[in-house]
């Protein structure tokens, strides 16, 4: 059964290099864009097709020379070692080959908001907005603020693929430190909730215009001289589902009503995906933005030094590291932890 995945993938990503060079293809945007993703996206499926290939020759290859020769223990040591590799690879072809989130090449849209802890909390949301958009830049994405303030941040992350990777950032995260204003020297506990959003296309979600209503204010607080001086806030008010959105860090109001606009449809069409994925799963506490943001998925532990991940309980002790963004092994864990789901659930 393996044998004709494996030829599957070896065909597809043929085709796929004959599609991108095409001049046909290379001069159609859409087209080219589309097979670029697509091999993109098989790429690491078809190196480790060959690799089987490859493992697989050489296990026939050494399976034949010890019949003929059974007393070779060098022979037989490599065809164990063949024959391992061969089924590590079976499950690292099935788990590349497993369906990937729909949602998984688009931008997002974070909120960071203090959880328990009063003031303490806010700090603890403001450390986490530096993490995660050093992060962003690890990774070569672009974060773009939309509404800093009050201790709470939204935020933006532009770049393919980066719901695939910020997605597994959403969730309640826990700090155990002393506070900078604890003067007994006394570990405090405190949280901040995380909000992923997928940033949603305006054909993927209509919006009726009438079921808006719109409101102009002045902006207070940091923001230049059209402070208090112009009415360049904007506040959207969703009336069907009673969601609603302000914006006032930019001056002008067309843009604060264009930002809170993206924050609006990005959080109907999360609204959209929890209800499909209520009526497809019963028991969905696993999955990604399926209502589990109340849960702590992260505590960050000041005084050991160590960070944990509850959902897949790994541990690091690089609490420096993770605070400027080094998040790449939590990341690795958790996208391989979600392949291994979704292969048991698609069994």
């Amino acid at each position: 059964m393996l044998d004709a995945l494996v030829t599957q993938i070896e065909a597809r990503f043929k085709a796929l290099e004959t599609e991108l060079a095409d001049p046909a293809v290379i001069g159609n945007r859409e087209r080219f864009t589309a097979a670029s993703r697509a091999y993109r996206e098989l790429e690491p499926a078809a190196r480790l097709a060959a690799e089987y290939r490859r493992a697989a020759d050489d296990v026939d290859g050494a399976g034949e020379l010890l019949a003929e020769d059974g007393d070779d223990p060098e022979l037989r040591e490599f065809l164990r070692s063949a024959s391992e590799r061969l089924s590590q690879l079976e499950e690292e072809i099935r788990l590349a080959m497993v369906e990937r989130d729909p949602n998984d090449d688009k931008n997002v849209i974070i909120e960071i908001r203090p959880g328990v802890g009063g003031e303490e909390a806010g700090l603890w949301a403001g450390d986490l907005y530096k993490m995660l958009t050093r992060y962003a830049e690890r990774r070569g994405f672009k974060a773009e603020p939309m509404q800093i303030g009050e201790g709470t941040y939204t935020f933006a992350v532009k770049g393919d693929g980066a719901y695939s990777v910020f997605k597994f950032e959403g969730g309640t995260h826990r700090v155990q430190r002393v506070p900078e204003t604890e003067s007994q020297g006394r570990i405090h506990t405190s949280t901040a909730t995380v909000a992923v959003l997928p940033e949603a296309d305006e054909v993927e979600v209509e919006i009726d215009p009438g079921d808006l209503q719109i409101d102009v204010y002045r902006s207070s607080g940091p923001g230049g001289q059209s402070v208090n001086t112009t009415d360049s806030a904007v506040r959207v008010t969703h009336r069907p589902s009673g969601i609603v959105v302000s914006m006032q860090d930019e001056k002008s109001q067309l843009q604060n009503r264009e930002k809170a606009m993206r924050v609006l449809r990005a959080r109907l069409y999360e609204r959209a995906l929890a209800q499909q994925q209520a009526q497809l799963a019963a028991s969905r506490s696993a999955q990604v933005g399926a209502g589990e943001r109340s849960e702590k998925i992260r505590t960050y532990n000041y005084g050991e030094g160590r960070i944990t991940d509850h959902r897949v309980n790994l541990k690091l002790h690089n609490l420096e590291g993770i605070l400027m963004g080094e998040l790449e092994e939590f990341t690795g864990a958790l996208q391989d932890d979600e392949k291994r789901r979704r292969l048991r659930d698609a069994a």
